[in-house]
């Protein structure tokens, strides 16, 4: 039986992970400068800083480092802000929660004010009972403290909570704490769609209202194999 459900946002219910690969070269198509092929692969493993830092020297900018961070965070939140769109099924997975009286919190690691005014937007926050985000928790998903945060706030123990992802080192660190994993599928993670498949209890190519009767028959094959 499944008691509470706590969604990752971003690639899971927001369809939001191209901003976050292609931020720099949406920034610079604004100022007009043509980014490289392949810029999203280079900057992949930089801070924020250091990505600034490189586009500077990179594109002889005429700005300083602190200008181009300031511009590719304005980049990120204009497109929570006014672009950003729900996954395919995601309102009816979360509609077919809400009626059955499932209590649902989101886990993420974007920052607050971008999730929250990307779902007021499209008329989804009131779905979560709360947000709960890495920042503010102290940890990233590669320790499970959001999603114990989570599971005591809705008051339902880590057996009976389920855990929506689409990132695999999410997915196994909330089966590692207990939890059960609803790994979905998104575009970032297809390298990794085949371990997910494995490690997940249930995998899903995309949300929908009929969720719950996946995951109920999981559990009852489940309950099969122990007999």
């Amino acid at each position: 039986m499944i008691a509470g459900a706590i969604f990752d946002l971003d690639g899971t219910i927001l369809d939001s992970m191209p901003i976050w690969e292609n931020a720099a070269e949406m920034f610079l198509n604004r100022i007009g400068v043509a980014a490289e092929p392949g810029l999203s692969k280079t900057m992949f493993a930089m801070t924020l800083a250091e990505g600034a830092e490189y586009l500077r020297e990179k594109y002889n900018l005429d700005m300083d480092a602190a200008a181009i961070q300031a511009g590719i965070v304005e980049t990120i939140t204009d497109f929570y802000a006014r672009q950003v769109r729900l996954k395919e099924g995601a309102v009816q997975c979360l509609a077919a929660f809400k009626q059955a009286g499932i209590k649902i919190t989101a886990a993420t690691s974007s920052a607050r004010e971008l999730v929250e005014k990307a779902l007021a937007r499209l008329e989804a926050l009131g779905y979560f009972s709360r947000i709960f985000t890495c920042t503010e928790v102290g940890a990233g998903k590669d320790k499970p403290d959001i999603f114990l945060a989570a599971a005591e706030y809705m008051g339902t123990p880590p057996e009976r909570t389920w855990v929506f992802e689409d990132a695999l080192h999410a997915i196994e660190t909330a089966k590692r704490a207990g939890f059960r994993a609803v790994g979905v599928f998104d575009y970032s993670s297809k390298d990794h769609w085949q371990r997910i498949k494995e490690v997940s209890d249930v995998w899903l190519c995309r949300l929908d209202a009929d969720v719950l009767q996946k995951i109920a028959c999981a559990g009852a094959l489940r309950r099969r194999e122990k007999e």
